[in-house]
């Protein structure tokens, strides 16, 4: 793992085409802005994982078990 510093303001790239920007920081909480082309997803972590175990729930469904 990568660990850095940043300010305001300051960002970081990932590759080329991602760059994540520190847009504040309250108390313990951090706002980041994320520029990123459109056809790369961007998903807090959380709400990766819950689409990645809805995927694979439907991935199980054959098609006998959908109603017609």
């Amino acid at each position: 793992m990568l660990v850095l510093t940043r300010k305001v303001h300051q960002s970081i790239m990932i590759g080329d085409d991602i760059e994540v920007v520190v847009l504040e920081v309250r108390g313990e909480q951090v706002r980041l802005g994320i520029r990123a082309p459109k056809c790369i997803s961007v998903h807090r972590q959380e709400i990766y994982t819950q689409i990645k175990a809805e995927n694979i729930e439907a991935a199980k469904t054959r098609p006998e078990d959908v109603p017609e």
